[in-house]
């Protein structure tokens, strides 16, 4: 027997199905995969906002990563350059994938210099800023939904998945299991902190790649499961 071939068939073979095992791990299968939930409906889209392109930008039929960085955005650059490279170079590639940031008339000059400092050589055309009137800004971040507040510069380090039908996407129950094991108080995760590096690799780019999946599966006709919103674990919580 020739065992130096029968290494090199071993060594093709595995150099050939570890790419695949790899895939498989990655996309969630069908028997076991749970959708990530709606916490919240009806986010209002970008009406009166003007874009820093001639494109006209729009939440609805997007999956839209949004953020506010507020009137001095080159103080937010820690929270753009995350989102950027944990997020946005990481999803890029993927259909009808937007990142929006928020932003008040006036900081136009400065959007762009932050601009300059993330590009980075990589393409970010799916990367927008719009600009706004205040108070279009602050409605819009009060039709979402979460604990994080807007400071008195119109910015927060935190960012909202929202998607095509203008829901605003998380988690209902972010309890770890042993949260629930002690049957402690349900606590839910409606946005992500840029600053906090574990929970944007960790949390969000899961809660993505979620979302991602079930619109493949939408697509391929094989989504046969439907978010929990809202209000269905607020009749959990009366029933229990």
């Amino acid at each position: 027997m020739d065992y130096k071939k029968v290494a090199r068939y071993v060594v093709l073979g595995i150099l050939f199905f570890l790419p695949v095992t790899f895939l498989l791990f990655l996309y969630p299968a069908t028997h076991n995969y749970t959708p990530l939930d709606i916490v919240n409906e009806s986010v209002l889209d970008l009406n009166g906002f003007s874009s820093d392109s001639n494109d006209e930008i729009v939440l609805s039929d997007h999956i839209t990563v949004l953020g506010f960085l507020g009137n001095h955005p080159l103080e937010k650059s820690i929270t753009a350059s995350n989102l950027k490279e944990l997020v946005y170079d990481k999803f890029k590639g993927f259909k009808r994938f937007q990142v929006v940031i928020v932003m008040p008339f006036g900081t136009e000059d400065e959007v762009e210099s932050l601009k300059q400092e993330i590009n980075s050589y990589e393409d970010i055309r799916f990367w927008h800023f719009v600009f706004g009137e205040p108070e279009d800004i602050q409605n819009l971040f009060k039709s979402l939904k979460g604990n994080a507040v807007l400071d008195a510069n119109l910015a927060t380090d935190n960012v909202f998945i929202i998607d095509k039908d203008l829901n605003q996407r998380g988690r209902l129950d972010d309890r770890e299991d042993n949260d629930i094991a002690k049957n402690n108080p349900v606590l839910g995760l409606y946005s992500y902190n840029c600053i906090e590096v574990a929970e944007i690799k960790n949390k969000m780019s899961e809660d993505m790649r979620i979302l991602f999946t079930e619109y493949r599966q939408k697509r391929t006709g094989d989504f046969d499961s439907s978010t929990r919103r809202a209000n269905d674990l607020k009749e959990d919580d009366e029933e229990n």
